[in-house]
């Protein structure tokens, strides 16, 4: 604040010193013209003698008329104009100059774009509770759940960029759905300013027990010699589950029908009554039916196996048709464009923070998620590489939301 105070007390004493040199190079006829040619101090701007909140050039006035009255030459009155305004920048500017580096000075609206009580819920809390204590203000979860989570997002795209509301965007706001939906209320990369990846969930490749294959390459060749017989559930139509098999048939060249559910929970049920043979399903919610013997997991689809079930192979490593293989379900944080450089830092400073607490960490393993926390620009470099990726997909797929 010092620094900042010097740098203006310079600023304002060349201006000053630029300005009384200009003045005393004129002659006292043009110097006298000068105070004339300024507004009548006898103008509806001018207000009573030391009246509070005057007018910047209603003061000078004043300050010139008594200058005049007290016997003081054309040319020493534009000095005491000059002085009372210098005086008077330089009060306006302190205010402004310590008000910015007063954030956060409020509490900070955290908006989860899903209903309560779901995996990004309780991490967004966990990590809303680790915020608070290193912000100095209250983190606050508003959940605006809809539209497959564009409600919530463009709550927080059409926020002032202040620091002072973010989201907790996903794979489906900010990837997904700029292909899935016919009209989108927001555009997912300019509309956000990227603060850091908090976590991503792989999926898993599960099968009924019933169906017969043990490997993925037994399931491809299977696939192939019978053409739509085998099915695939999701828990809906252009979501990361349905995407995965879409992928999986496009590289491996095989057809199997999909099953959209009006959730994951019932794709799972009918998976586990044998209504469908294969899912490719989160991580974390299928392995308890591994560990039982209901289901029989294949791979994982992501590019490096899961810390939580390093036992699996990826896709890509269990056969080569399927090299490159990437499909996750992955969050993290943003804020609107425009977000003051050192606001964003802070931010990202705090959940970086967050996400190394152990509890945090823990919480998040019960969810299969595996923490992130990059940079504001890995982060935007991510996405900016998903969005292309998931298009292709979602134009194979066929589907579209009006």
């Amino acid at each position: 604040m010092l620094h900042v105070v010097s740098l203006l007390k310079s600023g304002l004493r060349v201006s000053v010193a630029a300005t009384l040199e200009g003045l005393g190079s004129r002659t006292g006829a043009s110097a006298a013209g000068g105070v004339a040619g300024r507004p009548s101090a006898t103008s509806g701007m001018m207000p009573a003698k030391g009246q509070a909140g005057a007018p910047p050039l209603a003061v000078a006035r004043v300050s010139s008329v008594a200058a005049r009255k007290s016997g003081a030459t054309a040319r020493t009155a534009p000095v005491a104009w000059v002085f009372t305004c210098a005086t008077l920048a330089l009060g306006a500017l302190l205010p402004a100059a310590a008000q910015a580096q007063a954030y956060p000075s409020k509490p900070v609206r955290f908006v989860v774009p899903y209903p309560p009580g779901g995996p990004l819920d309780a991490i967004a809390r966990a990590l809303a509770d680790k915020m608070k204590d290193g912000l100095g203000q209250p983190v606050i979860i508003d959940n605006k759940p809809g539209a497959g989570g564009n409600i919530g997002a463009d709550f927080v795209a059409k926020a002032p960029p202040d620091g002072y509301t973010i989201v907790l965007g996903a794979v489906a706001t900010h990837a997904i759905n700029p292909a899935l939906y016919a009209k989108m209320p927001y555009d997912a990369v300019k509309d956000f300013q990227p603060i850091t990846l908090v976590a991503s969930v792989p999926n898993v490749l599960v099968l009924n027990p019933n169906t017969p294959a043990q490997s993925v390459k037994e399931l491809i060749d299977y696939a192939k010699a019978h053409p739509g017989k085998l099915n695939f559930g999701s828990g809906s139509n252009g979501s990361a589950g349905h995407l995965a098999g879409e992928m999986f048939k496009q590289m491996t060249g095989t057809y199997m029908v999909h099953i959209p559910y009006a959730g994951a929970n019932p794709a799972m049920l009918a998976l586990l009554s044998g209504q469908t043979d294969l899912m490719f399903d989160n991580l974390a919610n299928s392995l308890v039916q591994v560990k039982t013997g209901k289901l029989r997991a294949l791979a994982v689809t992501t590019l490096k196996r899961s810390s939580f079930a390093p036992e699996l192979p990826t896709l890509q490593e269990a056969d080569a048709r399927l090299k490159g293989f990437d499909i996750n379900t992955w969050f993290g944080v943003l804020a609107p464009a425009g977000i003051r450089a050192d606001v964003l830092g802070r931010l990202h400073t705090e959940l970086v923070h967050a996400l190394a607490q152990p509890d945090v960490r823990e919480r998040m393993a019960r969810f299969g998620a595996e923490p992130g926390g990059n940079t504001p620009a890995e982060f935007a470099q991510f996405i900016s590489s998903e969005i292309p990726k998931y298009a292709r997909l979602v134009k194979a797929s066929g589907a579209r939301i009006d």
